[in-house]
């Protein structure tokens, strides 16, 4: 059974400490200290105790996107589900795999650590309550329906369809849980990628604190702001109250 998953901010290991003061900022959390062979990896920590981690950055020598992992408590069980759907385990331990999926996207598969408490949303100075909750999975048409089948299978989990924007759908959600799985469709046929979404009660503001803050307002669409963070990674500011 699915139990946890971690949002990893994947940027250019040149930009890791621009990088980690902005998301730090937006998300109301500190730094760990940066460990893996190349110091590459930190988690960000929420305030006070509140609630366990569930947020990553990971200073990668190419691309500039977003991945994620996922906890199972039955990690050999979840890895042969990864395999028989089309997916390959590149690289592994005893409780850890770097997994690619049908399409070619690379994520992590681990045994649970044991977290079960959801952080309460950031408080931002203007008072906009926002979250990064949730992983957006761009793939392109052709691969579409075979990599939204791996990660429902995967899981567990069925596919919830948009039925405003067709190109849309997600994992259904879980109760109590950090992270949310969003699959676009895009209109190209290109390598699947991911990005980070953020909720906010006022994306307006947000993407003026945000700004302050050194990212870049991209454009807007439907329900949602495009952004660029410092680190130059794109993210969504999403019109949409953070669950508490």
């Amino acid at each position: 059974m699915l139990k946890w998953a971690w949002s990893f901010i994947d940027r250019p290991e040149r930009t890791f400490e621009e990088s980690a003061r902005f998301w730090t900022a937006i998300t109301g959390t500190t730094l760990s200290a940066r460990r893996g062979k190349r110091e590459e990896f930190a988690t960000l920590l929420p305030g006070g105790g509140d609630g366990d981690a569930s947020v990553k950055l990971q200073g990668v020598l190419s691309g500039n996107g977003a991945h994620i992992d996922l906890e199972f408590d039955d990690f050999e069980g979840a890895l042969a589900r990864a395999v028989a759907r089309g997916g390959a385990v590149v690289e592994r331990d005893d409780a850890w795999a770097y997994v690619t999926s049908p399409s070619g996207y690379g994520f992590c598969v681990t045994a649970w650590h044991g977290a079960t408490r959801v952080a309460r949303p950031f408080v931002a100075p203007d008072g906009t309550r926002s979250r990064l909750d949730q992983v957006c999975i761009d793939i392109a048409p052709s691969v579409h329906d075979t990599e939204v089948a791996f990660w429902s299978d995967l899981t567990g989990l069925s596919v919830e369809v948009s039925r405003r924007w067709e190109e849309f759908s997600w994992l259904e959600p879980l109760p109590g849980f950090p992270v949310g799985v969003l699959f676009q469709r895009i209109g190209e046929e290109r390598p699947t990628s991911a990005h980070l979404d953020v909720s906010s009660s006022d994306a307006d503001a947000s993407r003026v604190w945000h700004e302050s803050l050194g990212a870049e307002f991209l454009g807007e669409q439907a329900n949602w702001l495009v952004m660029r963070d410092p680190g130059g990674g794109i993210y969504c500011l999403i019109r949409r109250e953070p669950e508490s």
